[in-house]
């Protein structure tokens, strides 16, 4: 069995909720074992047979489609993706800390040179991105209130939908789990 983490989008936001047992029941149906979700913002770790990740966020996206009534789009990262990227330095630590907010955007692809240009167009004396693998950083100098970037502008930006955690949401997934995930990645 290998541990995948599903990042999900839109799942309690825009009027939409979904309690977390109730999420966490729609995963066991799909055949997925030892499922936890992590805070109420779409975390879900689960235990499944290896699998290709796209076939993954596919029946995933389905099932909650099917069950919930309109599309949540799934990010999946295996456990050792999930160490990577909690450890993975985008920034030097002097910026990290001069910074009001670390995020990542999860992508269901790497972004190819066109689509980096464009995301780095969107730089400005706030916000600031580092690109590495499916995942982009995002370096907030002042509150994001007062940044002119979301989600909504980098899914209009690349075409493609993508989903935001904060850098301290997956730390703490990556330290709660450490061992299950070391475990099975």
């Amino acid at each position: 069995m290998t541990k995948y983490i599903a990042f999900l989008r839109a799942i309690n936001v825009g009027g939409h909720t979904v309690k977390m047992d109730d999420l966490r029941q729609l995963f066991e149906t799909m055949g997925f074992s030892n499922v936890e979700t992590f805070i109420a913002s779409g975390n879900v770790l689960f235990d499944s047979k290896p699998r290709s990740v796209a076939v993954l966020e596919d029946q995933i996206e389905t099932k909650l489609k099917d069950v919930l009534g309109y599309r949540v789009a799934a990010f999946i990262r295996t456990g050792a993706e999930l160490k990577e990227i909690a450890n993975y330095e985008s920034f030097p630590q002097s910026r990290l800390g001069a910074a009001t907010a670390f995020n990542i955007a999860f992508l269901k692809e790497s972004l190819d040179e066109t689509s980096k240009q464009k995301v780095m167009a969107l730089r400005t004396d706030i916000d600031d991105f580092h690109v590495h693998g499916r995942e982009l950083y995002w370096l907030c100098q002042k509150k994001q209130s007062e940044s002119t970037f979301s989600n909504a502008v980098l899914e209009k930006t690349l075409g493609k939908p993508s989903t935001i955690r904060g850098v301290a949401t997956i730390q703490k997934i990556a330290a709660k789990y450490w061992t299950t995930i070391l475990g099975n990645a």
